[in-house]
C-alpha cells in the first residue's frame, strides 16, 4: 500500500510541476520537429536546360577519343570499362545531339563540324555488311565487335537509328559553306549505301541481322509493334535499295494483325505491343523510332501513331500511380519503366527491359524524360522529383541511368548512350521540334512515307 501511495505522490508532483511550467512537454511531444531539407528550387525551363546539357556531355565530353562516336556505356567510377566499344544506334543519337548542342550554344558550329567530320569519316571506313553497320564497333578501327555469338554482322535496326541521325546532319548543313555542304553530302552518301532490300531475303518482311559467318541464322523478323518502325520507313525511302509497300504491309503490320482492341485504365492501346499486349511495352518503343520521325498526326491505314505513343506513356504513368506491387515512392512524381540498367536480386547491377509486366521496382529517368512530348506535365513532375534527389541521381553526364527508392535508394551510377540520347533529343523536339523538322523535310523520307501510305498532318502542338 505504501508503494501505491508513493507512486500517487510522484504522479501528483509531476502534474503540479507541469502546470507551473507551461513550457514543459505534456501529452504528445511538443518538441519542435526536425526540419525537413528544403527542396531545391528550379524552374521548368532551367530544369530542361540542365537535363539537356548533362545528356549532351555524354556525346561530347565522354565520346570515344579517336572516332568521336558514342561509347556504348560510360561508368564514371570505371571509365576504362568498354572504352573502345562504340554503338551504332547511340552514335546516330549523338549526331542528332550535336545539332542540339549547336542550337543551344553548348558548342560552336565550327567545333561541331570538326567532330561530325571525324565521326562520318570513321563510319565510312568501318565494317559494313551489305551497307548495314554492326551493333557494336571498335572505336579505334571500325571493326565489328560481336553483340552476341552469331551477331557479328549487319544490324539493320541499329543502322536505322544511325541513319536518322545522318539524315538530320544532311539537312542541317546542306545550305551551308563549302565544308558544310561536303559534310552534308557525305552523310547522304553513307545512308544511301544501306542495302535495305537485301535484308528481306526476297520475302515480304525485313530481317534484323545478317552475318558473313552465319548468314540469316538469327532469323529475327521485324514485326510490330515495337521500336523498329523507323527501319521500314527508311527502307521505303531508299532511292537505290527500296522495299515495296507489301514488305511493310505483310512484315511490320502483319496484314493488319498489328491492330489491337485492348484498353487499360480506359486508354486504348490501338496496336499489339509484342509480348506486352495488356499494358504496352517498355517506353523506349515510344522514343527510338520517333527521334526524327515526327509522330504528330502520323497515320497509316492501321492507326494514328501519336495516339499509340501517348497512350502507351499514359498507361505506364497510371500503372506507376496505381503501384500494384507497393514499391516505395512510386506515384505521380516518380514513374517511368523502360530498358535500362537494373538492380539484380543480389544487389549487383544488370540490365532489363522494365515495363508494367516486368516491374522490379526500378525507375529509369529516361523513360519519363524522353516522353515529354507526349506527357509534358507528368514528365516535368518526374524531372522535378529526380532533381529533388540530385545529390544521389545527378552525375557528370546528367541523371544516372536507373534507381530504386525501394532498395535504400539504390542507384546505377552509370550511363548508356541509348538512354541519354533520347532525353536530349526529345526535350528539343518538345521545345523547338528541331530534329522532327529536319528529318521530315528530307525529300527521300517524304517519298518513303508516301509510298507506304502515311499521312502526317502535324495537327497536334507539343507545347
Amino acid at each position: 500500500m505504501n508503494k501505491i501511495l508513493f507512486s500517487l505522490y510522484l504522479l501528483g508532483l509531476l502534474v503540479s510541476c507541469s502546470s507551473e511550467n507551461g513550457d514543459l512537454p505534456t501529452g504528445e511531444s511538443q518538441l519542435p520537429e526536425t526540419p525537413k531539407p528544403e527542396e531545391p528550387k528550379i524552374s521548368d525551363d532551367e530544369l530542361l536546360d540542365l537535363t539537356q546539357k548533362g545528356a549532351f556531355k555524354y556525346f561530347w565530353d565522354f565520346a570515344h577519343n579517336t572516332s568521336g562516336a558514342a561509347k556504348e556505356r560510360y561508368h564514371p567510377d570505371d571509365p576504362s570499362r568498354d572504352a573502345n566499344t562504340v554503338t551504332t544506334g547511340g552514335t546516330g543519337f549523338g549526331l542528332m545531339g550535336i545539332l542540339v548542342g549547336i542550337e543551344r550554344g553548348y558548342i560552336t558550329r565550327a567545333e561541331a563540324l570538326d567532330r561530325l567530320t571525324r565521326i562520318l569519316s570513321f563510319l565510312g571506313q568501318a565494317d559494313r555488311f551489305h551497307g548495314a553497320w554492326p551493333h557494336w564497333m571498335n572505336g579505334n578501327n571500325g571493326s565489328v565487335i560481336p553483340f552476341s555469338p552469331m551477331d557479328n554482322g549487319g544490324d539493320l535496326v541499329e543502322t536505322a537509328f544511325l541513319v536518322q541521325g545522318l539524315i538530320c546532319v544532311k539537312e542541317y548543313f546542306k545550305d551551308g559553306k563549302d565544308d558544310e555542304k561536303k559534310l552534308s553530302n557525305t552523310a547522304d552518301d553513307l545512308w544511301k549505301g544501306v542495302e535495305w532490300d537485301w535484308y528481306t531475303q526476297g520475302q515480304d518482311v525485313l530481317y534484323w541481322h545478317w552475318s558473313p559467318t552465319y548468314d540469316f541464322a538469327i532469323n529475327l523478323q521485324l514485326k510490330g509493334y515495337n521500336e523498329t518502325m523507323i527501319t521500314y520507313i527508311l527502307a521505303a525511302a531508299s532511292p537505290d535499295h527500296s522495299i515495296s509497300k507489301e514488305v511493310y504491309t505483310n512484315g511490320w503490320a502483319s496484314k493488319g494483325g498489328i491492330k489491337s482492341n485492348n484498353t487499360k485504365y480506359g486508354l486504348p492501346l490501338y496496336v499489339k505491343h509484342a509480348g506486352s499486349e495488356e499494358y504496352g511495352g517498355p517506353l523506349f518503343w515510344a522514343h527510338y523510332s520517333y527521334l526524327g520521325l515526327d509522330p504528330r498526326g502520323l497515320k497509316d491505314q492501321y492507326t494514328n501513331y501519336w495516339d499509340v505513343n501517348k497512350n502507351q506513356v499514359k498507361i505506364d504513368f497510371q500503372y506507376c500511380v496505381e503501384n500494384p506491387k507497393g514499391y516505395r515512392d512510386y506515384g505521380k512524381d516518380c514513374w517511368g519503366l523502360t530498358a535500362s540498367y537494373t538492380r539484380n536480386s543480389d544487389g549487383s547491377m544488370g540490365y532489363s527491359a522494365h515495363k508494367p509486366g516486368n516491374d522490379t521496382g526500378i525507375i529509369s529517368p529516361t523513360a519519363a524524360i524522353s516522353s515529354i512530348p507526349y506527357t509534358p506535365d507528368e514528365s516535368l513532375q518526374a524531372m522535378h522529383y529526380f532533381y529533388g534527389h540530385k545529390d544521389k541521381l545527378l552525375g557528370p553526364a546528367g541523371f544516372f541511368d536507373a534507381f530504386s527508392p525501394q532498395y535504400n535508394f539504390w542507384v546505377a551510377e552509370a550511363y548508356l548512350a541509348i538512354d541519354q540520347g533520347p532525353e536530349l533529343i526529345m526535350i528539343e523536339n518538345y521545345r523547338t521540334q528541331l530534329l522532327w523538322n529536319l528529318f521530315m523535310q528530307n525529300e527521300d523520307v517524304k517519298k518513303g512515307l508516301t509510298k507506304l501510305g502515311f499521312t502526317n498532318k502535324k495537327a497536334l502542338s507539343t507545347r
